[in-house]
């Protein structure tokens, strides 16, 4: 797996301009007519949604709009009541823990580490490649001895990522990685996701920070009130992004 740093990111970004061009051969994540909720109360509604590999894909949205439920739902977290996930070109209906021996990776907002061991122990917890990880974010490299609780919020989201990129995911699913985080610990994420697409994993990230994600992702959807309102390149809606955020994200949608 080739290595990526932050300073790669604009020839990075170049390369994923031309994923669109692919062959849905190369879909590893599809959401095909997707229905789901909670105690049947339908929160998404009809998705359609695809990642191919080496492709950076935002979800935007303003909160209650249904992106983390999206999230969940292709995680194998919740089920839905209609249509199908498809992983790596199958359908499934397999839980979180079995998509993940499939090739998913899952990291969320809650920065699940475990704060009482240090870096490298929850690096082994992965029983993944730790070399791999350290390439990726070698920032944790004079981290390894420190416990996960007395890290940066920044630096324990970026521990849950190297964490699970150990694996070799061929799926990378992120959820609000941004929350609570500084500017430039923000930029270092995105850059880092972006860094992991180019190496061919499909990512999809939830986000509400419009222009970053647009600035760094090949495609991006636009969601509310439960539903795909708008998709497209992200450079095409990073230049109509005043008309997306009064249009979208006036106010919170409420599903």
């Amino acid at each position: 797996m080739a290595r990526r740093t932050a300073s790669n990111l604009a020839s990075a970004k170049t390369a994923g301009a031309d994923v669109a061009n692919r062959s849905t051969a190369d879909v590893v994540l599809r959401a095909d007519g997707l229905n789901v909720g909670y105690n049947r109360i339908p929160v998404v509604v009809d998705l359609e949604l695809e990642v191919r590999a080496g492709e950076l894909v935002a979800l935007l949205g303003s909160n209650g709009a249904g992106k983390t439920t999206t999230l969940m739902a292709l995680a194998g977290v919740l089920q839905p009541s209609v249509g199908t996930v498809e992983l790596l070109g199958a359908p499934t209906k397999a839980p979180l823990h079995v998509r993940t021996k499939r090739g998913l990776g899952l990291v969320t907002e809650e920065r699940s580490v475990i704060f009482g061991l240090s870096v490298m122990d929850n690096l082994r917890l992965a029983r993944g490649d730790i070399s791999l990880a350290l390439d990726l974010f070698p920032e944790l490299k004079p981290l390894l001895r420190r416990r996960a609780g007395l890290l940066s919020g920044g630096e324990q989201q970026i521990l849950a990522l190297a964490r699970t990129m150990s694996k070799s995911p061929k799926v990378l699913l992120a959820d609000e990685l941004s929350l609570g985080l500084a500017p430039l610990v923000v930029q270092r994420l995105l850059a880092a996701l972006r860094d992991v697409a180019s190496t061919g994993v499909g990512v999809l990230l939830v986000e509400q920070q419009v222009a970053h994600a647009l600035g760094t992702s090949d495609r991006a959807y636009v969601m509310r009130r439960g539903k795909i309102v708008l998709s497209g390149p992200s450079k095409d809606l990073l230049a109509r992004i005043d008309q997306i955020e009064a249009t979208y994200f006036s106010a919170a949608a409420e599903v």
